[in-house]
């Protein structure tokens, strides 16, 4: 279960939520699929969640450091 949710306003993010005992941030996408990025520190998914823009901070912040799986 989720430590926190969050929807977001975000053409491609409906909802960024975070699983703190897992260091997990738990993406769903506009289609309604979701992933999981491993290792991301609660305020860095916090960060992500109240961006300006939630899919530039995933493309520029989260994807290229912190490992991706489909869920």
């Amino acid at each position: 279960m989720p430590t926190w949710s969050q929807s977001v306003y975000s053409s491609m993010v409906q909802e960024i939520s975070y699983e703190a005992d897992r260091e997990e941030m738990i993406v769903t996408w506009s289609n309604g699929s979701q992933g999981a990025y491993s290792g991301v520190p609660e305020d860095v998914a916090q960060s992500c969640a109240h961006a300006a823009s939630v899919g530039q901070f995933i493309n520029s912040e989260i994807k290229p450091i912190y490992a991706y799986r489909r869920l």
